[in-house]
């Protein structure tokens, strides 16, 4: 509504602006600051419009996609506990086992999409009501999942069908994903003067004519066991303390800004992580 009202505003201002202005001779025609200014104040709003439409299309896609594999959970139990209480449970043994196996798959991926739909929502600088809410309540009903097919598991193990490996499968499952994840958020820095670094086995210095001339660089089989790990989320800053630093590795200029004064550089700001890592998971800073 306060969107509106500004749109609303700048609308009147621009139209009183242009009738003042064409009562004008057309020979004097000047630049008006204030319709430039108003129409500026309307792009920035219809752009964080734009922005937010597009990331509540990217949520609403990824509920849809969590509740479409909550039914099909459901149609699946409906499925097993049929088949384990008619007839012959051991000739429909293959049948139950897979469906079982499809049932842990299908919530091994709600739970990655939950985790990942937490982690877009902390980062968004974009205030969307209702969405926390909306993913309480979807983690609320995967947690109660859980526990049904916790009992659908022990109903079909009492049946004597082998589960283990199935539940082993899952975990598993489960586990590659954190991985997965934990090396995707991993990098390496290392810093030291040329002396250090070069005595590291991390750069090297080539080219030139007789020792005038030579380009310092990292080199292509560098010592990866003197950089220190680190977590890309968890990690905004890197601190110098030095006189002068340098950027050895590839990294997008526009992604990070270097903190300090002529004689002190203080610290690298990190300012966009994904763009600052996308060419190289790791940092290598020549000081001085």
């Amino acid at each position: 509504m306060k969107i509106i009202k500004v749109l609303a505003a700048t609308v009147l201002i621009v139209t009183a602006s242009f009738n003042f202005t064409s009562c004008k001779d057309d020979k004097q025609k000047e630049v008006n600051p204030v319709e430039d200014s108003l129409k500026n104040v309307t792009n920035q709003l219809g752009g964080k419009l734009n922005e937010k439409e597009a990331a509540l299309q990217e949520f609403i896609g990824a509920f849809n996609e969590i509740q479409e594999n909550l039914n099909a959970i459901k149609e699946k139990e409906k499925i097993v506990t049929t088949s384990s209480t008619s007839g012959d449970v051991k000739s429909k043994e293959g049948q139950i086992k897979e469906d079982i196996q499809a049932i842990y798959d299908l919530m091994s991926k709600n739970k990655n999409r939950i985790g990942s739909l937490s982690k877009k929502l902390k980062e968004s600088n974009l205030k969307l009501e209702g969405l926390e809410k909306m993913i309480e309540n979807l983690q609320n009903s995967i947690n109660l999942k859980d526990t049904e097919i916790a009992d659908l598991k022990t109903k079909i193990e009492s049946l004597n069908i082998e589960l283990t490996n199935l539940n082993t499968n899952y975990q598993n499952v489960e586990a590659e994903s954190a991985q997965k994840t934990d090396e995707l958020n991993t990098a390496y820095f290392a810093i030291g003067t040329s002396k250090e670094l070069k005595e590291k086995n991390v750069i090297t210095r080539e080219g030139g004519i007789i020792g005038l001339g030579k380009t310092t660089k990292v080199k292509e089989d560098f010592n990866k066991e003197y950089f220190t790990k680190v977590n890309i989320e968890q990690t905004a800053v890197v601190n110098i303390g030095a006189k002068k630093a340098k950027i050895l590795t590839n990294h997008p200029k526009s992604s990070y800004k270097i903190v300090g004064t002529e004689k002190n550089v203080e610290k690298i700001e990190i300012i966009n992580a994904k763009e600052f890592w996308s060419a190289s998971k790791y940092l290598v800073i020549l000081i001085d």
